[in-house]
């Protein structure tokens, strides 16, 4: 594997819209003329869908499990040419309930630098479920494979709290394997303060809060026609806020070991930006349903 290949990969609490971030702003860096390739590593296999224009592509564990062994794929079988020639691949995921993903992730991984798939790349990145409570989703951080990670959260408590989850699991394995994080990507929900709340959770997280990505309904419009912004409305001011975005990733060197924080640090940070009352309001809240209880 070339040495220069910096390898990144996008975590974020399920829904937050990680796998738009992700390849809006992927598309941003292919238009600024790196060659990169998408791993999607979520079962969904939705990580690559804008990119292709397609509902979903064929992933490495479902068309081995159909032929009997990884070894029996070929590579142009799994890996496809997306938009500006980013290369993609899905690991996929094994049937609800049955296996562990991570396997699967680490299966494919390997098939796919055997079989000379990390040449002439700038970049590759790989697009993680949720938070890393579930080790298999860890993968690529344990297996030492992304050593960039950028976490994509908003100013909503339970982003916020998967955020720090998986800063604990970078944190983890920051001396073993060298992953580090690059920073906090705020896609916005409009919260109160969100802006200035992010940026002081980066600031306890020991990271940067790399952007602002604003809402947009620009952005719903485009992944109705399975596109990214930037092709679908390439004149439009969320475009420019991917392609900033995008310069943001390819210039950062602010990676750093981050310093997770106690759930009950996150709480106190929620009350102080007035997200959350006072642990009374807050009981009461979760007592008559209006508020879920803090866990993932």
């Amino acid at each position: 594997m070339t040495e220069q290949i910096r390898q990144i990969a996008f975590y974020g609490k399920g829904g937050i819209g990680k796998s738009t971030t992700s390849q809006n702003t992927i598309a941003g860096m292919a238009e600024l003329g790196q060659r990169v390739m998408i791993v999607g590593c979520d079962p969904k296999a939705d990580s690559t869908r804008l990119m292709l224009h397609s509902k979903a592509q064929t992933t490495i564990l479902h068309l081995a499990a159909e032929r009997g062994a990884v070894e029996d794929l070929e590579l142009e079988e799994v890996l496809l040419t997306g938009y500006r020639d980013v290369r993609c691949v899905e690991s996929g995921g094994p049937e609800p309930g049955v296996g562990c993903a991570g396997r699967g992730i680490i299966t494919a991984i390997n098939f796919l630098e055997e079989n000379g798939a990390y040449e002439d790349l700038d970049f590759v990145s790989y697009d993680v479920l949720g938070d890393v409570v579930c080790g298999g989703f860890a993968m690529p951080i344990r297996e030492g494979k992304a050593q960039e990670i950028y976490i994509v959260t908003s100013g909503e408590m339970m982003a916020m709290y998967a955020a720090n989850n998986i800063a604990r699991g970078v944190l983890k394995y920051a001396h073993s394997g060298g992953v580090r994080l690059g920073g906090l990507i705020c896609n916005s929900r409009k919260c109160d303060r969100e802006l200035e709340l992010i940026e002081t959770l980066a600031q306890r997280l020991n990271t940067q809060m790399l952007h602002f990505v604003p809402r947009d309904n620009i952005v719903q419009h485009a992944e109705l026609r399975r596109m990214t912004v930037i092709e679908y409305a390439p004149d439009s001011q969320q475009a420019e806020e991917y392609r900033t975005l995008a310069n943001k990733i390819i210039g950062n060197t602010n990676l750093t070991i981050p310093t997770p924080i106690s759930m009950d640090e996150l709480e106190d940070l929620l009350v102080e930006f007035g997200i959350l009352g006072g642990e009374e309001e807050y009981q009461k809240a979760i007592q008559s349903g209006t508020k879920a209880p803090a866990t993932v």
